[in-house]
């Protein structure tokens, strides 16, 4: 709630989860109620994107992600 560069980026996600439809789940995490998660993910700045395949790390980014670019990772790390 209080990462202005979170806030931009949830909209983002949330158009990019509206057109992916069920070829892939998304899910927003706040950090700070989910410490053990982010320390398990090594998510040491915000925003960071996390791509999971077969529950493994497949791709990150960290910082506002455009779509565009969000969608290219989806498909490059084979995730889709």
């Amino acid at each position: 709630a209080w990462c202005g560069p979170c806030r931009m980026q949830g909209p983002i996600v949330e158009e990019l989860a509206k057109e992916m439809g069920d070829k892939a789940i998304v899910a927003k995490l706040d950090i700070d109620e989910n410490q053990d998660i982010a320390q398990k993910y090594g998510v040491m700045s915000i925003p960071t994107l996390i791509i999971l395949k077969n529950g493994k790390v497949a791709a990150q980014r960290v910082g506002v992600t455009d779509k565009s670019l969000l969608a290219n990772l989806l498909y490059e790390s084979g995730a889709l």
